[in-house]
């Protein structure tokens, strides 16, 4: 079984990754936070934000309902001195227990080995952090489930999850298939190196390892977006760059997690490489590296929307509860 990228439409037409924020209000500070965003990107790896497709990324699989399900174990990397009750206790939520994880699935390249495996058939999705198939089966250090994906905001609420915010990673992934297809039609997801400190986050953000407390920091959680009026036809970008810039004026970046550098999050291909000998990243960025694939991208242009945009229009929705969790995962970043 080959991995496969699910559509953006896994998660509820009326969720923040799917919105058009084109004509949305900017935050009172958008200035000041941009210009922090801005700085950041300037001071590392030549002014050249990352581009995580290689590694530091999310591999996704798309399973059938005749997939075999099994009991995900505790690898315990943060060492504990228990066994957190949300894993497999039914009345917490059993997130590890009847995964329907591929036996030749692969976990992203990276530290964090991230692995999402989305069932259609049942509506639902499961993340996991530190991903490792052994010789006894499946090991995690964390994540969790989201049930009824379809009516979901894109989420894990209470703990659980796989990024530092909760916030799912197959949301804000660019998939393979939708670069081949040539337009992104969803916020994508955008991880910085000095978050607000954790105390302060943005909804749909559940969390935050933000640490800077800096009166400009950006919170994790938050929207941003790149201006509208910017002519992308006229900048010097890359065919992926252009293509992201477009989904960033009408989709935007939501802040996701704490990285070494900014750091824009693909699909990962290992697991299409395992399978067929070549990783698809490859010919889709046509001999560029990963980390050239954004320069001269408009970070000078970027635009912040208010604290919690969207969440007012989002509690519509029945997003189904989950049980507190104690952990919080981080993403590395891709150079």
């Amino acid at each position: 079984m080959l991995a496969t990228s699910p559509d953006a439409g896994v998660f509820s037409v009326g969720s923040v990754w799917r919105k058009d924020v084109s004509q949305a209000p900017l935050d009172p500070r958008s200035g000041e936070m941009a210009a922090n965003l801005k700085a950041q990107v300037d001071s590392l790896y030549s002014g050249v934000s990352a581009f995580n497709v290689y590694q530091y990324n999310t591999s996704v699989y798309t399973v059938p309902a005749t997939q075999k399900r099994v009991t995900v174990k505790f690898s315990n990397c943060q060492k504990k001195s228990y066994t957190p009750k949300e894993l497999y206790q039914p009345e917490a939520g059993a997130h590890f227990v009847d995964v329907p994880i591929p036996s030749n699935a692969v976990p992203a390249k990276g530290s964090d080995a991230q692995l999402s495996v989305y069932s259609p058939s049942s509506d639902q999705l499961w993340e996991f952090w530190k991903a490792e198939k052994r010789s006894d089966g499946w090991y995690a250090c964390w994540g969790g489930r989201i049930d009824k994906v379809s009516t979901s905001h894109g989420f894990f609420p209470d703990g659980m999850g796989a990024a530092a915010t909760g916030l799912a990673l197959t949301a804000g992934s660019i998939r393979i298939n939708e670069v081949k297809r040539g337009y992104i039609d969803h916020a994508m997801s955008l991880a910085i190196p000095a978050p607000k400190h954790w105390k302060t986050f943005s909804w749909p953000a559940q969390r935050s390892d933000g640490w800077s407390t800096s009166t400009s920091a950006i919170p994790e959680g938050t929207h941003l977006r790149l201006d509208p009026r910017v002519d992308v036809s006229k900048l010097n970008l890359t065919p992926v760059a252009r293509m992201v810039a477009k989904a960033a004026q009408k989709h935007g970046f939501i802040v996701t997690d704490k990285a070494g550098a900014v750091s824009v999050m693909a699909e990962s291909g290992a697991g299409i490489q395992a399978a067929t000998g070549s990783d698809p990243w490859k010919s889709i960025l046509g001999g560029t590296p990963s980390y050239a694939v954004f320069k001269n991208f408009p970070w000078d242009k970027i635009q912040v929307l208010p604290q919690d945009y969207g969440k007012t229009d989002a509690e519509s929705i029945t997003v189904p509860g989950t049980p507190t969790g104690t952990s919080t995962p981080g993403t590395c970043t891709e150079v």
